[in-house]
């Protein structure tokens, strides 16, 4: 028999609330969705399965979907992201079932996911694809059931595009990610800020005068390159593609392959969402004392086996630091396990920019149950109309308001037989 949630400690469930009720002053625009879904139940009756963060801004979301009539449980998308306090206010103020405790190993990790599961979802949300592909892999007797599902992240989308092309999709997706509204604000600040709060967190480094390499400059490698210069740090950027590296030296940013930084920097953090981004090669050449970090979805970005293999000795140093003693004595410091270090070491994005991100996936559910009888099996880009919404109610909520075009000013936008 399945359990009905399986989380670290029931009785850390006050201080959870207390910890979403905290992060809900900051997300004006789900709240807004979630009166609205309170009166009008939009998803009345529908089962929703989430692979998710288990933290104070996720639950928010749990909460506004619930209010909508969703039926919904939910499941760790990373081993060390779940705040367990969050996760036992789900269960018990919210009567939310919650399958996530951080630090779960592997097996743990997957077991909760086939919980999730269990619960038979129309709907999928994930973040990263690993509720979807074990959906696909390994749980196809209750594909037929499901008629769409949500992606919130980069690395997942990369996953999702290439089932797709493959034809192994067996339902629509709506790409969270690829919302304006959600990888503009979410990747760039959200990423940008919190990936700096882990990485001194778990080292209490001076970030001023390091030479700080950033790998990949898509727009969470563009958050964190402004924000280490904006403390102070030296910033490399290592790119594979021409634009983005064009940009990044326009933007003022030191632009070289990573093996020629690998040997200049102090401090590493890949975002790239691809495999041995910091490879044995890299580590050889690396000063001694050296920081390496990843803030992409898996922890495949730097080659922890490798080195585990150069290793003369090991230690947990800090909480989330483990030193690697080489055979020449140089030391690299690896943090959270090559995991997510914005949300191992710190608390991930914070509350205002998930504001945004959790409403499009709110939004997502509804649009995919009015619409998904005349969606095909692939990957859509969220409409336009939900991400100028939410912009809309985020402004509103900052108490900001902008122009409004005149008759004339619209006359003139859509017509061609006037010039200069």
């Amino acid at each position: 028999m399945t359990k009905q949630f399986d989380v670290k400690d029931l009785s850390l469930a006050e201080g959870g609330r207390r910890r979403i009720e905290w992060a809900e002053q900051e997300m004006p625009v789900l709240t807004e969705i979630r009166e609205r879904y309170t009166k009008e139940r939009p998803l009345k009756g529908l089962k929703a399965s989430a692979c998710l963060h288990v933290t104070s801004e996720t639950a928010s979301l749990m909460r506004t979907l619930q209010a909508g009539g969703a039926d919904v449980v939910i499941c760790a998308s990373n081993p060390l992201s779940t705040q367990d306090d969050v996760a036992a206010s789900l269960v018990t103020h919210f009567e939310i079932p919650v399958y996530a405790i951080k630090g779960e190993d592997n097996e743990t990790y997957y077991e909760h996911i086939h919980s999730s599961l269990n619960h038979g979802p129309q709907v999928t949300m994930d973040d990263g694809a690993d509720l979807l592909s074990t959906l696909h892999k390994d749980r196809q007797e209750i594909l037929e059931g499901v008629f769409g599902g949500t992606e919130e992240t980069t690395t997942g989308v990369i996953r999702l595009r290439a089932m797709a092309a493959d034809g192994a999709l067996k339902y629509p997706v709506i790409a969270v990610n690829d919302a304006m509204t959600k990888h503009f604000f979410d990747n760039r600040y959200g990423t940008g800020q919190s990936t700096l709060d882990g990485i001194v967190r778990a080292t209490n480094i001076l970030l001023a005068g390091k030479a700080f390499v950033v790998a990949g400059y898509g727009w969470c490698g563009r958050g964190l390159a402004m924000r280490a210069r904006g403390m102070g740090a030296n910033v490399i950027v290592t790119e594979i593609a021409p634009l983005p590296a064009l940009e990044a030296v326009m933007d003022g940013f030191r632009v070289m392959p990573m093996q020629e930084a690998a040997s200049l920097g102090d401090i590493f953090c890949t975002l790239t969402g691809d495999i041995n981004v910091l490879d044995q090669h890299h580590f050889e050449v690396m000063k001694d004392g050296a920081i390496v970090s990843n803030s992409g979805h898996f922890n495949v970005e730097i080659n922890i086996s490798a080195l585990e293999q150069m290793a003369e000795e090991r230690r947990q140093i800090r909480q989330f630091v483990e030193e690697f003693t080489l055979s020449d004595g140089r030391k690299i410091n690896l943090l959270a396990n090559g995991r997510l270090v914005n949300l191992a070491a710190a608390e991930g994005h914070p509350a205002s920019v998930m504001d945004m991100s959790f409403a499009n996936q709110a939004l997502s559910l509804e649009y995919l149950l009015q619409n998904a009888e005349n969606l095909e099996n692939k990957v859509y880009t969220i409409p336009e109309e939900i991400d100028v919404e939410i912009a809309r109610l985020k402004l509103r909520a900052m108490e900001v308001e902008i122009d409004v075009l005149t008759e004339e000013q619209k006359k003139y936008l859509t017509s061609w037989e006037e010039g200069t």
